[in-house]
């Protein structure tokens, strides 16, 4: 487990996958905001790359269960995707569950998964692709260093409209490591 002030990475658990389903993958409006696939209807249990199944064999994306520290709750989902060994380099993301948005977690998973790139994988950098509408994410990805790279005019087709698409991005010596969290003693 990775904690980060409000949150916890922790791995995915077998009873995570029901609720995520329904809160992030049946909302097809939301889903079609973080996921460059089209939306398609699967039931839970469909083995799939669109679902919150996972492949712990799979090492080129690391997935996580987003917990809200104070109360233990499943907040949403994060991950490194597109991890590249050559180029020492990945992509993060991450979805929160309706409940949790708009209570500042976001700069905590992002920071979470800076430190699980940077000093867990070695990588030298990480990189945020989200919607230019997206204000939480691009804040949240700031407020921990990310630098707005660019934007990709009307290159994210949402839902029956395009968007323009903001790259961010953060490099290994631009990073400030957190301070270590306390440690948990039974």
């Amino acid at each position: 487990m990775i904690r980060q002030g409000s949150i916890v990475l922790r791995a995915r658990e077998a009873e995570d996958v029901e609720v995520l389903h329904r809160e992030l993958y049946e909302d097809v409006q939301g889903r079609a905001r973080s996921d460059r696939r089209p939306w398609r209807p699967l039931p839970l249990g469909t083995a799939s790359p669109y679902t919150f199944s996972f492949d712990p064999e799979n090492d080129d994306r690391p997935v996580f269960s987003v917990v809200e520290a104070a109360s233990g709750e499943l907040a949403g989902i994060a991950a490194l995707w597109g991890l590249d060994p050559h180029n020492r380099s990945a992509h993060l993301g991450m979805s929160l569950r309706p409940a949790f948005r708009g209570r500042g977690l976001g700069t905590d998973v992002v920071r979470a998964l800076c430190v699980y790139g940077f000093t867990v994988r070695n990588l030298f950098r990480l990189q945020v692709d989200t919607l230019g509408d997206n204000a939480a994410m691009i804040a949240a990805a700031r407020r921990n260093g990310f630098t707005v790279e660019g934007t990709m005019r009307k290159a994210a087709w949402v839902y029956g409209r395009y968007l323009d698409e903001v790259v961010l991005g953060l490099l290994l010596d631009e990073w400030t490591p957190p301070a270590p969290e306390p440690a948990a003693h039974p």
